[in-house]
């Protein structure tokens, strides 16, 4: 229990006020005579053994009990030679309140309660039920006041602790939380690049083996395609490792790395795949254009695996007031953007993604009209904010001969009708 530093020294200062008040009263009724002067003299013996635990209180710690039975033990024979010290048992009595068990208070405060009363009777001649009652009746008042501010000493040290006891159980949620994030974290990086990458070079594989003894020439692209990829995979792999930003925008600005991503991603499947600039554009925040870039990625594997598209459009956009990504593709569509069972992680990493940077993902689909993915992120994550000019720069692969281009979508509404595939 954290101690009252002001009562400590109240209780030290009254004991001296008194004793020094009671060697007055003494002096002027009795003179300095021998038998005076040695009472004084005991007094002040009082008043130093009082002063060393004063002074030593720290110190003493459990010898204060020791302490105590030597100040009440002088102060018994001076009381015995001069009843008018016995009013210096109140601050003693806080003394006996502070330092010893509670059934050492009841007769302690009991026995100091006799000797003051005895005292009081030996200097009036006479016995008066006043001299008994008001004793009591301080003593009585001494202990009360003195526990009630012990209970509310108790009472804020279990708050404190209790306080105390709270701020380590958030410290130590909060951590756990960090820690889930960052498990989240390193889900969705790993999804959309180990797994992804590692997907690609299975089907480039794959291709290889069969078109081995038909098509050599073929297959051996399609395994350098692989090893490029696995280079690739490492290189993300280690600059994943070090938390750094997609190795896709070293060195490059997001629109030359989401043309780059559309070029390989057409070199290793086969797809159309079209990249489109639009609008003036403007610095954006790493985390924003790695977020973008992590969403063309993932919504890319998605065509790959489940569209069976043969087209596909990527459209990046500076608006004024957002930054968006569509990518659009030709394929199979489906009715709703359910996942199958053990599948779909791509979809909420995604939107997950975004949603760090204040963004945000929709879906649109139907059966056999393909699928459009739009990511939009608010401008407010940029540096500086400007109207967009005139038509963007194009880039990408070019259409296969006889294609027909990708219909542009890139204007439709942006309240919740478009949005990206269930799969992945």
């Amino acid at each position: 229990m954290r101690e009252h530093v002001w009562l400590n020294r109240a209780m030290h200062l009254g004991f001296y006020l008194l004793l020094a008040a009671s060697a007055t009263r003494l002096v002027s009724q009795h003179g300095l005579d021998s038998r005076i002067v040695a009472l004084l003299g005991l007094s002040g013996l009082l008043a130093v053994v009082h002063a060393v635990g004063t002074v030593f209180w720290d110190e003493l710690g459990r010898g204060r009990v020791v302490w105590l039975g030597a100040v009440i033990a002088v102060w018994l024979v001076l009381v015995a030679l001069a009843p008018s010290f016995s009013w210096c048992a109140v601050p003693l009595l806080f003394l006996c309140l502070r330092l010893l068990t509670p059934r050492g208070v009841v007769v302690a405060t009991v026995a100091l309660t006799i000797v003051v009363i005895v005292a009081q009777i030996k200097i009036t001649r006479r016995p008066d039920p006043s001299l008994i009652l008001a004793p009591i009746g301080i003593a009585t008042m001494t202990a009360v006041v003195f526990r009630e501010l012990q209970r509310e000493s108790a009472s804020r040290q279990r708050l404190i602790d209790d306080l105390i006891r709270t701020r380590g159980t958030l410290a130590e949620s909060k951590h756990r939380t960090g820690v889930l994030e960052e498990r989240e974290r390193l889900a969705r990086e790993i999804h959309d690049t180990l797994a992804q990458g590692l997907t690609s070079m299975g089907i480039l594989l794959q291709a290889a083996d069969r078109m081995w003894t038909s098509d050599p020439d073929l297959a051996h692209a399609h395994v350098r395609r692989a090893a490029a990829a696995a280079a690739e995979n490492l290189d993300e792999a280690r600059r994943f490792v070090r938390d750094l930003r997609p190795p896709g925008l070293e060195g490059a600005a997001l629109p030359e790395a989401l043309a780059r991503l559309c070029e390989h991603t057409g070199d290793d499947t086969g797809l159309e795949a079209r990249f489109r600039c639009e609008g003036e554009r403007y610095p954006l925040e790493t985390g924003v254009q790695a977020a973008l870039l992590r969403v063309a990625q993932g919504a890319l594997a998605n065509v790959r695996d489940h569209a069976n598209a043969e087209r596909v459009m990527v459209t990046l956009s500076y608006l004024d007031g957002e930054v968006t990504l569509d990518v659009f593709d030709d394929g199979t569509g489906f009715a709703e953007p359910t996942p199958a069972p053990g599948r779909g992680y791509g979809l909420r990493a995604m939107r997950d993604r975004l949603a760090e940077v204040g963004g945000s993902l929709t879906v649109e689909s139907a059966p056999g009209e393909g699928t459009a993915v739009a990511a939009a992120v608010p401008a407010g994550w940029s540096h500086t904010v400007r109207r967009p000019g005139g038509p963007g720069t194009a880039s990408g692969t070019a259409p296969r001969a006889g294609s027909a281009p990708v219909p542009d979508r890139g204007t439709r509404d942006r309240d919740g009708s478009a949005g990206g595939t269930g799969e992945g």
